[in-house]
């Protein structure tokens, strides 16, 4: 079935988002400091009470467009081992190529993709939407519903041509929030009817011809010409979606993960 082939649920090392695949080895170090972020974060989430989570790492630095947090995925208490365990499924590029698959990991394996910033974040999700997520997230098919393997990493978020990682969380919780939503197109239509405002990234013609011509996980062709003519590139990033999730009645505040 393509969608359970759509989901690898393998630990793989070697695919780091929007990265190449040719990157040294972490060090001692960088190892200790993401499995202490891990750690860190264990503790916290367990402290919330929650069964389903949204958690955030800075995995590079854009703060030059505003925005604190580079990649997000859903985070759930695994029942089925003892003592339960906390997963994260979460999307991710293959190293920089056109192309993108659902991965499902342990916190430590999720922290160790060498980030910018030793810092994560978290959303804990109302109840009911806790809920109506986790058995979507524990089951291969259910979770690849909404997914695109056509990657961009600034993905248009009301197009359905590519779709980049913190996308396909956004469009899987619209589809366990909101009855009747059966493909990518009714996700989008109810997260624009729900205020959904993504981010607006200024991005010069150069900037965008440079980035097109030399990245293959980036491209334009989906965003309206109007808004990308006059260097306007909408997406989604965790920054909008922690502003909206609160906003919507959907989650409560963001928290910042204290080591």
């Amino acid at each position: 079935m393509k969608f359970v082939a759509a989901l690898l649920l393998a630990v793989a090392a070697s695919a780091h988002a929007g990265r190449p695949c040719e990157e040294k080895p972490q060090t001692t170090h960088q190892v200790e400091q993401g499995l202490a972020l891990a750690q860190a974060t264990a503790r916290q989430l367990d402290a919330s009470g929650a069964q389903v989570l949204i958690l955030a790492r800075a995995g590079q630095d854009l703060s030059k467009y505003g925005v604190q947090w580079s990649h997000l995925g859903f985070v759930y208490k695994d029942a089925t081992q003892q003592p339960a365990v906390w997963r994260v499924v979460h999307k991710l590029n293959h190293c920089g190529t056109d192309h993108a698959a659902l991965y499902r990991q342990g916190l430590g394996e999720f922290f160790l993709d060498k980030p910018y910033r030793y810092d994560a974040a978290f959303v804990v999700l109302k109840p009911e939407l806790q809920q109506a997520l986790l058995p979507v997230l524990t089951d291969n098919a259910r979770v690849a519903r909404m997914n695109e393997r056509r990657y961009s990493m600034v993905a248009y978020p009301f197009a359905t041509t590519y779709q980049q990682s913190n996308q396909w969380v956004l469009e899987t919780l619209a589809g366990a929030a909101a009855p009747n939503i059966n493909n990518r197109r009714d996700a989008q239509a109810w997260l624009q009817r729900m205020g959904y405002v993504p981010t607006d990234l200024h991005l010069p013609t150069l900037t965008r011809l440079g980035g097109r011509l030399t990245q293959a996980n980036i491209a334009f062709d989906d965003h309206p010409s109007a808004r990308r003519f006059s260097s306007h590139i909408d997406t989604v990033t965790v920054d909008s979606m922690f502003a909206w999730l609160p906003r919507a009645g959907l989650s409560q505040p963001p928290q910042l993960v204290q080591q």
